[in-house]
């Protein structure tokens, strides 16, 4: 007997599943808003969820007849039939991950959104700026706004305004920036990652948080495709069409890639840097070039989660400079919330470099790394097995 339930309350859908469904039974879900959250309760309690990709389900809808028992229907046949793709669950630490990276890039767009819109209100009233409000200090913005020329009461109350706006964005973003740094800094995988010529603290916690679980991914191929940068192709019949990397994937980790293939391509005495240089020598397409870079630099990534990479031998003095700008990103709010000075944070980066082997966990400490003596004692560690130091846990 098929039976349907409306309207069950949140608070009560583990209690209802548990009720009225079996441990072989199969629950699917379109994916929305809260779906994620859902689909963890249900695991919770030892059913089997899955969530499955809102795309194609969408197409699936009629136009002329739509609720919530039709969506479960079509939801379910869609699943039986094998048409719709099934989305990875993220776990709790990736989640949490994806919520600071997609917050981070909303306060960068916000700085620059309203940049423009000051430097577009100044524009109309003829003023030009030789030097951009973004690289002053805070005073110093005020300052040389109400220099530039005489406003009056109105005008300078809405340049104000403006420059609230802009400076709210701006702290915004930095302490965003600050806690994505001190992630990277906790993290040895996505330490790691900043090995990599062209990623630093930003890219390598995006991938941390879009990629999440490497080993979903069985081979660097596998990835690429994740991130959209194999090309698009069409060949059937007597009708051959082959296309870029746009359209498919995903384009927000795919963005980034491309950006650190640009820093690629302005670099120099890499080998990255100069595989890409022969071949825009043969193809003298920037575009294309850089695309090949981003996905040269994917694969790097496939192996460097996986564990595959040997320990720096030696850390180079570009590396050095590199720990050192995420260490600032980090600011000295952000190195008193983790209990640790700026002088030991470069210190255990750069032994977390030399030394991490596949399988070891590290954390920040109080004092650099001593080698062990006897039994070690395992220090604190989160859902996902990564170790943190007690002042991070008691942020």
């Amino acid at each position: 007997m098929l039976q349907t339930f409306n309207k069950v309350p949140i608070a009560q859908l583990t209690s209802w599943a548990s009720k009225h469904t079996l441990p072989s039974d199969t629950l699917v879900l379109e994916a929305s808003g809260n779906t994620f959250d859902v689909v963890r309760k249900l695991r919770a309690v030892g059913l089997n969820a899955l969530v499955l990709e809102s795309v194609f389900i969408g197409k699936l809808k009629e136009s002329h007849a739509n609720n919530d028992r039709i969506s479960a229907t079509r939801i379910a046949r869609a699943y039986l039939c094998g048409n719709a793709k099934t989305v990875w669950v993220p776990d709790y630490l990736t989640q949490q991950r994806r919520d600071l990276f997609h917050a981070h890039r909303k306060a960068v767009k916000g700085v620059t959104a309203a940049n423009n819109s000051l430097s577009s209100y100044l524009s109309d009233n003829g003023v030009r700026l030789e030097k951009s409000l973004l690289e002053l200090a805070r005073d110093q913005r005020r300052d040389t706004l109400f220099k530039t020329r005489t406003w009056n009461p109105i005008q300078t109350q809405i340049l104000e305004i403006r420059l609230l706006e802009l400076d709210y964005h701006i702290e915004l973003a930095g302490r965003l920036a600050s806690l994505v740094a001190q992630q990277v800094l906790q993290d040895p995988k996505l330490l790691e990652l900043t090995r990599l010529c062209g990623i630093r603290d930003v890219i390598a916690f995006a991938i941390g948080a879009i990629v999440g679980d490497i080993n979903r991914f069985k081979s660097p191929k596998s990835l690429v495709k994740y991130a959209g940068l194999n090309p698009a192709f069409d060949d059937s019949g007597k009708g051959t069409w082959s296309g870029g990397i746009k359209g498919h994937g995903r384009r927000d980790l795919r963005s980034l890639l491309i950006e650190a293939g640009h820093a690629l391509l302005r670099s120099s005495n890499h080998p990255n840097s100069d595989w890409a240089r022969k071949l825009l020598g043969r193809k003298s397409e920037v575009s294309l070039v850089v695309a090949a870079l981003a996905r040269k630099l994917i694969t790097q990534v496939w192996y460097s989660l996986m564990g595959r990479t040997k320990p720096m031998e030696e850390v180079s003095r570009p590396m050095t400079q590199k720990i050192g700008k995420i260490i600032s990103r980090v600011g000295k709010e952000g190195l008193k919330k983790l209990g640790i000075t700026r002088k030991d944070a470069r210190q255990q980066a750069l032994e977390i470099l030399r030394t991490r082997k596949p399988g070891r966990q590290y954390a920040l400490r109080d004092q650099p790394p001593v080698p062990d003596s006897g039994t070690p004692t395992q220090p604190p560690v989160d859902d996902a097995g990564l170790s943190l130091p007690a002042s991070a846990l008691a942020t």
